[in-house]
């Protein structure tokens, strides 16, 4: 049976252009239009008169036979020759020049591996520490009680604060002194971890922009915003004296970062090397360095 249906297949195909010198497609037909146009016609007489709907049940019933005819018993088909032209590939992108490493590099600078993350964490220890003195000495000497702006401090987590009198501030009160120093830790450990990811990135002596510049930046940004975060502390804060409190936690927690080993080493490389830019020259330079080749 199956080489009877076989033969009947090759007796109603006509063998077609060798393989590769034409295409095979199906032969192109007007009947879907017809049909389509049918039943347009055919709901659209349920508006205009039962004569368009008749006219579109004709169109349809010539629009099926037609395709279908042109589908069985065989598929209608043609053959479409190839013309084999040549293509000629030319790229128009303008050429990049590749980042050249200065040649003399020091032996021990390398590219930064990770985050001084433990760097980042003694400058906040030591740059709070620091912060902590000013604010006692404002404390002894406008309020003479050191309690006074740590309870400034820990009304950020209490209702009421702001009703207190100053000299209710300048008691020390057990549940605003514990509120105070989980803040107080809380912000001085992200922020010293803020440190040590971005001065290894800003420039080779950055204890000025570190300590003096954003510190400032930081103040102004509270400034605007501390009537919602804390208002108790927003209207009884000296800022003179929040500015000094700022700057000594900058230059403190800069001072360490700039002292760890890592960010010594980090900081005699390229600008690019220390933000971990994949540029061409520096991607080439590390596949080479750790994985002994080049890139292709």
């Amino acid at each position: 049976m199956s080489e009877i249906t076989k033969h009947t297949d090759i007796a109603q195909h006509p063998a077609g252009p060798e393989h590769g010198e034409s295409i095979h497609l199906p032969a192109g037909t007007s009947w879907p239009i017809v049909l389509a146009f049918g039943c347009t016609m055919l709901l659209g007489g349920i508006l205009l008169g039962a004569y368009i709907s008749l006219l579109g049940a004709v169109l349809v019933v010539f629009g099926c036979v037609g395709w279908f005819r042109q589908l069985f018993p065989h598929e209608h088909a043609e053959h479409i020759p190839v013309v084999v032209q040549p293509i000629h590939v030319e790229t128009v992108r303008k050429k990049i020049d590749r980042y050249v490493l200065p040649g003399n590099l020091p032996a021990d600078a390398e590219p930064p591996v990770s985050t001084p993350i433990m760097a980042g964490l003694k400058g906040g220890i030591a740059g709070g520490i620091a912060m902590v003195i000013p604010a006692l000495i404002y404390g002894v000497v406008a309020h003479h009680s050191i309690w006074y702006p740590i309870n400034l401090l820990g009304g950020a987590g209490l209702t009421g604060m702001g009703s207190l009198s100053t000299a209710s501030l300048n008691a020390f009160h057990p549940a605003t002194f514990i509120i105070a120093i989980v803040i107080h830790i809380t912000t001085s450990l992200l922020v010293g971890l803020l440190y040590g990811a971005l001065l290894p990135l800003l420039p080779r002596h950055p204890i000025v922009l570190g300590g003096i510049v954003t510190p400032l930046l930081w103040t102004g940004l509270l400034h605007s915003s501390l009537g919602l975060i804390n208002p108790t502390f927003d209207v009884r804060i000296s800022w003179p004296w929040f500015v000094v409190s700022q700057i000594a936690f900058g230059l403190v927690a800069g001072w360490i970062v700039s002292r760890d080993e890592s960010y010594r080493r980090v900081q005699k490389l390229p600008f690019a090397m220390r933000a971990g830019l994949e540029i061409p020259g520096i991607m080439h330079e590390s596949d080479k360095n750790g994985n002994g080749e080049g890139s292709h």
